[in-house]
């Protein structure tokens, strides 16, 4: 199972953000994508930050009493962000994500972001090692 690496099962076309982009452009990506979170990305690739929902709604909800979203991303982002490598191990990380971590993790090589990976990328990989436990012949 630890031979199981993120690079396997991660999402290779993430929604991408930029910190100066505004937080309602931001929103729209994530809600068009079906996605709890994205990287945020200087121009080269680079990851400076993560924006997830949560972060979001705290925002667009005080915004809301007075009709004014002027916030940008890089205003509402997170920039303690926890991040893996393409060879990273899919146990491990499930192991991470059992407690209170982050849902979704980029996947950085170099320092640029190459994928995502989440809770269900991560749940998938486990159960088709799992179907395989039963497919083998005693």
């Amino acid at each position: 199972m630890d031979s199981i690496n993120v690079q396997e099962h991660m999402d290779r076309q993430p929604v991408l953000l930029t910190p100066t982009m505004s937080l309602a452009t931001a929103v729209e990506k994530l809600l068009d994508n079906k996605k709890l979170g994205a990287p945020v990305v200087e121009s080269d690739g680079k990851l400076v930050g993560f924006l997830s929902q949560q972060d979001c709604l705290a925002v667009m909800l005080k915004s809301s009493y007075h009709c004014d979203l002027t916030a940008i991303v890089k205003d509402c982002m997170r920039t303690d962000v926890l991040s893996v490598t393409p060879d990273a191990s899919v146990l491990q990380l499930a192991e991470q994500m059992l407690g209170s971590k982050p849902k979704v993790y980029p996947v950085v090589q170099d320092g640029k972001v190459i994928g995502t990976i989440n809770r269900t990328n991560v749940l998938a990989a486990i159960n088709t090692y799992m179907q395989q436990c039963y497919l083998t012949p005693a």
